[in-house]
């Protein structure tokens, strides 16, 4: 007895040719296309709300900003700057000046922001950094953050910040250095 084998009637047999698009698109899965679509929506309202915000005028390198709690207690003075090229052939830039703890608390850490202008007294560069004390001078100048070294209630210390890389813009001038953030105990 041989097998029994059933043919389909050849007006039932569909050639990929004869699909038309529109059959094509009945069967397409969409659901990977709408995943798509709300993460690319989703990363460009991202980019929309936290690209668009303003600095913060402090930050942007305006002294006329909102004052910080017992930052006007921390007087910077003496400020000097200096260069050395580096074994890579490059330059950097010292900002050495002095920090007077004139309140009541010790001080456990401080963030600077630090101003470079160029020419036309706009701002070149704008550097967010924690202020780095001296902890000793010889055989070489050795910095320390506050957090190792707590600045006491009227104590005075020198600092020293360091930038490997300076805006070519900056006018040469001292920068302006300002307190952007107290750490205290």
């Amino acid at each position: 007895m041989e097998p029994e084998v059933q043919t389909k009637p050849e007006s039932e047999i569909v050639s990929p040719e004869s699909l038309s698009s529109a059959s094509l698109a009945q069967e397409r899965n969409w659901l990977p296309m709408a995943i798509a679509a709300v993460v690319v929506i989703a990363v460009v309202a991202a980019v929309l709300v936290l690209g668009g915000r303003s600095k913060p005028a402090q930050e942007a390198g305006s002294a006329s900003a909102m004052p910080l709690p017992y930052a006007d207690k921390l007087a910077i003075s003496n400020l000097a700057m200096s260069e050395s090229s580096n074994l890579a052939g490059g330059k950097v830039t010292y900002v050495d000046g002095r920090i007077a703890n004139q309140g009541d608390r010790t001080v456990t850490g401080a963030l600077v922001q630090v101003v470079f202008r160029d020419y036309k007294n706009e701002v070149a560069q704008s550097q967010r950094m924690a202020l780095t004390v001296v902890r000793m001078r010889e055989p070489y100048i050795d910095t320390t953050t506050l957090a190792v070294a707590p600045l006491k209630p009227g104590a005075q210390e020198d600092f020293r910040l360091i930038f490997d890389a300076v805006s070519p813009d900056w006018s040469g001038t001292l920068p302006e250095v300002h307190i952007a953030h107290v750490d205290l105990k």
